[in-house]
């Protein structure tokens, strides 16, 4: 239980409304340079954009495009401190760019892209680029269209397959520096006088309570609320905020299984149709193809890919991959997010600056607020960054240096570490060893906190089901440690089981066995969760041409 009432007094220096990637990364950074801080999320960390990205760690190049240098360059060099701090959830990952006469750039342009490329990240620790021939091309992607191929562009980028617990670690560590973390905390109210943010109403959408945070004559109030900047913006009577801030486009995609003609390395694909660009890109082993680009001005809490964006997605991928014969009934799983991009009337969606903003709210009624527009899975770490800084100048007082350049997250390990070599010898008879490397893969130096669980309940070493290398302790990891307070938490966050086959459903069993017997939910809860699953996936998981025939229906749940 939380002890919400306690938070009513407690001064706190920063509070951070929004937690996925950006704002736990903000949290992160004040709480290392000793603000006090609070973070709260009216769902769960990283349950919005952050977990509907296509989970790249990319410099941008096609931001290029739009002589965006410096974001190219800050992206770059933010993939690189990643790389270094955070190995087990961000990893290289090698990209091909087919290149058709028909296309929209030749090939002595994508040539001059990526040498600027290789200039802008000058620091890196990944090979430079290199210019493939149609014939080295079809070499190496023989299932790869040959009409007009004139060649390919191959370089690095970087890909986190599990974008949700590197905010999750964001989060750890904030709370190990000192700061209040809250998911499914929701601000009701924002309270104003003097043209100052004095404090606010949260209600626990978990009990319903309602609880007050108070503010004090330093607090900084940080909006990192992603597509609900403005809504957040919208909660106080007096007005915080004057004109749209957030213009958000939505972005589709789609997981599909490994198909014939499949590519061994990511391909950065110009859609035939529209000269879209979108990626194929081997994630877990499974594919995960995507992103659309369009404008949005539905819900924000229920986003889904439409029927039109999965045929767009599937009939582009058969176009480079003829022999993939990709249908709808290949599709696994889909899901769509919003990126909280700069408000842009008349502009081309795909043409809007992805660079990030921090907005001051000072001259519009909030002295003490700054919101987020923008913001990339990439960058966050500068950010926070950023965002600390302003709030210790809006303090009047020195900035003190930044120490997340350097610092690893709380999992961060190389798979040379001792450690790892200890944990097969002495799992290897209970766990075998494809279950033991996904585990390290997701948990890193926090492994052996997960295993520890085995060793007091061995029957914990079960698989939750027989098709993913997820196993029951994680179950009970999440909600002990990991502040999971549902299943969609735990299936769809924590690990990745909804996203490999029947949306999770099969799972769903298990799940609340393990939270019976080894938390001590209630029957009741665990069906109340179940009902919630199914509706969450329905929401914004299943594709509409198949909610008739899932497995399981809401009816049946």
């Amino acid at each position: 239980m939380r002890n919400l009432q306690t938070l009513t007094n407690q001064p706190f220096d920063l509070i951070v409304i929004g937690g996925g990637i950006n704002g736990a990364a903000t949290a992160r950074d004040g709480a290392l340079r000793g603000l006090k801080t609070l973070i709260i999320d009216k769902g769960d960390f990283g349950g919005g954009t952050t977990s509907w990205s296509s989970r790249l760690i990319h410099g941008g190049l096609r931001y290029l495009e739009y002589f965006e240098f410096h974001l190219v360059r800050e992206s770059l060099h933010e993939r690189e401190v990643l790389l270094r701090n955070a190995p087990h959830l961000a990893k290289p990952l090698q990209m091909t760019i087919p290149i058709y006469r028909s296309g929209s750039r030749s090939y002595r342009v994508i040539q001059v892209g990526m040498v600027l490329y290789d200039v802008l990240s000058y620091d890196k620790s990944l090979p430079n680029h290199r210019m493939l021939s149609r014939q080295k091309t079809r070499q190496l992607f023989r299932a790869m269209d040959a009409d007009e191929l004139a060649g390919s562009a191959q370089y690095y980028d970087g890909q986190s397959e599990h974008a949700e617990r590197l905010c999750l670690e964001n989060i750890l560590d904030a709370q190990q520096a000192g700061a209040i973390a809250l998911n499914y905390a929701q601000v009701d109210d924002i309270h104003l006088s003097a043209q100052r943010i004095t404090g606010l109403t949260c209600r626990d959408v978990l009990s319903d309570e309602t609880f007050e945070v108070t503010t004090h004559d330093q607090t900084v109030v940080v909006n990192t609320s992603g597509p609900w900047v403005d809504e957040v913006c919208g909660l106080s009577e007096s007005p915080v905020s004057q004109g749209q801030k957030i213009g958000g486009t939505k972005g589709s995609h789609i997981i599909v299984d490994a198909f014939p003609g499949a590519p061994g390395s990511a391909l950065y694909v110009e859609a035939k149709s529209d000269g879209r660009p979108f990626f194929i890109i081997p994630w877990l082993g499974q594919y995960l193809i995507g992103t659309t680009d369009e404008r949005y001005s539905g819900s924000l809490d229920n986003v889904k890919a439409d029927d039109a964006e999965i045929d767009y997605l599937l009939k582009e991928t058969n176009a480079v991959l003829p022999a993939a014969h990709l249908t709808r009934e290949d599709v696994r799983f889909t899901y769509a997010g919003v990126r909280p991009l700069p408000y842009a009337e008349g502009k081309k969606a795909g043409s809007i600056s992805r660079a990030h903003i921090l907005h001051d709210h000072g001259k519009e009624g909030a002295k003490n607020l700054i919101s987020l527009i923008g913001g990339k899975l990439t960058t966050h770490r500068q950010v926070g960054e950023e965002f600390v800084n302003a709030v210790f100048r809006h303090r009047g007082e020195s900035v003190p240096a930044c120490p997340t350049h350097k610092r690893s997250l709380p999992g961060a390990i190389l798979l040379d570490n001792p450690k790892v070599g200890e944990w097969h010898d002495r799992y290897r008879h209970r766990i075998s060893t494809p279950v033991l490397d996904h585990l390290i893969g997701i948990y890193g130096a926090r492994t052996g906190d997960l295993l520890a669980l085995v060793d007091d309940n061995p029957a914990l070493a079960q698989p939750i089901v027989e098709y993913a290398h997820d196993i029951q302790a994680q179950i009970v990891f999440a909600a002990q440690a990991e502040m999971a307070h549902t299943f969609v938490d735990i299936l769809r966050r924590r690990t990745t089981v909804a996203m490999h086959h029947n949306y999770g459903f099969d799972a769903l069993p298990v799940v609340a066995q393990v939270l019976r017997e080894y938390c001590g939910w209630s029957e009741d809860l665990c069906d109340r969760n179940i009902r919630a699953y199914h509706q969450f996936m329905a929401d914004n998981c299943i594709p509409d041409y198949a909610l008739g025939q899932a497995s399981l229906s809401l009816q049946t749940a």
